[in-house]
């Protein structure tokens, strides 16, 4: 027989999706089999798993130690290097300033993210243990691409995380870009359109019509420094959409400088050659928070901002002073 507290994190679930983190092997089958023969218990009583889980619920296992065992596979996380900067950290979130070439999630099983990273982090500070990574792992809220660089906040509980990407889905946080882009922009804007996004090449198109399969986006911006040639960007992204400030832009012609899929190539190369530049100049610099309460009531109003990368810096001072 096994014994099962539940713990904070794993809190506010079904009782049937926590076993299957907690017998990962296991066929659905055979755990509501468990459940119906009362060989699987919630507190001492018949369960069917559709029950929300609570902290200090006693959940327990009338299974031998062999069953258990067939039924679990340990995954043991690998310590990985840091790359990213922490901005701000509490017990339930983690901000941290993503570099540019790092993914935010893994693309291929092989691959080290943003996600792993955090973990790794976690793991190392003594925050989460190998054993509570089984039933929960800390996870990120949004997303940029890899060649984006800025804000990211993760989610190091489940109240966090879910807190988070609540705020995220019903655009309540309110989120800022710096961008350099080609060609003169004198005055504030807020454009429209729709959206199609082609999963085969990962590309997006943007339109001023409703194509099929199209979503509609809303961007606002405003100069911050411009010259007859380039102008610095502040972005409010008010929709949240795969490559929308990008292709947005790119749509009105002012693309970023240094993007590969909606710039100028010729315009990326001389940039490449003067500065070594390898990515687009986009830079998730602010997040503000709305106003909270409870548990997250600490962060009202909160305004977090991330540092430019060095050569973002660097490239922004030559153009503008």
């Amino acid at each position: 027989m096994k014994i099962l507290k539940v713990e904070k994190n794993e809190a506010g679930q079904r009782l049937d999706k926590l076993l299957m983190k907690q017998l990962n092997k296991a066929p659905k089958s055979f755990i509501y089999k468990m459940l119906r023969k009362k060989n699987i218990t919630l507190n001492g009583k018949k369960a069917e798993g559709s029950e929300i889980t609570q902290i200090n619920d006693e959940i327990k296992l009338f299974l031998s130690d062999e069953t258990i065992e067939k039924f679990i596979e340990k995954h043991e996380t690998t310590v990985v290097e840091r790359e990213f900067d922490i901005i701000y950290e509490d017990n339930n979130i983690l901000v941290v300033n993503k570099p540019a070439g790092l993914l935010s999630q893994k693309a291929a099983p092989e691959d080290i993210s943003l996600v792993e990273q955090v973990i790794s982090y976690m793991l190392t500070s003594g925050q989460i243990t190998q054993e509570q990574l089984e039933t929960f792992k800390p996870s990120i809220c949004n997303r940029l691409d890899r060649n984006t660089s800025g804000l990211v906040v993760t989610g190091k509980s489940l109240i966090g995380l879910q807190t988070m990407a609540g705020l995220f889905r019903d655009r309540s946080l309110h989120k800022y870009y710096l961008c350099i882009v080609k060609g003169m922009i004198e005055k504030p804007s807020h454009i429209s359109g729709y959206l199609k996004k082609y999963e085969k090449t990962n590309q997006v198109t943007v339109s001023k019509t409703n194509l099929k399969d199209s979503a509609p986006i809303q961007t606002e911006y405003e100069p911050v420094q411009y010259n007859k040639d380039y102008t610095l960007l502040k972005v409010k992204l008010i929709t949240g959409k795969t490559h929308q400030i990008r292709a947005h832009l790119s749509s009105i012609g002012h693309p970023i400088i240094g993007d590969s899929k909606y710039g100028d190539r010729n315009i990326n190369k001389w940039f490449h050659k003067e500065y070594g530049l390898e990515h687009q100049l986009l830079h998730s610099y602010q997040i503000i928070f709305p106003k909270m309460t409870g548990e997250f009531h600490h962060l009202s109003n909160m305004n977090l901002t991330a540092k430019e990368p060095e050569v973002f810096k660097r490239i922004e001072e030559q153009l503008f002073t």
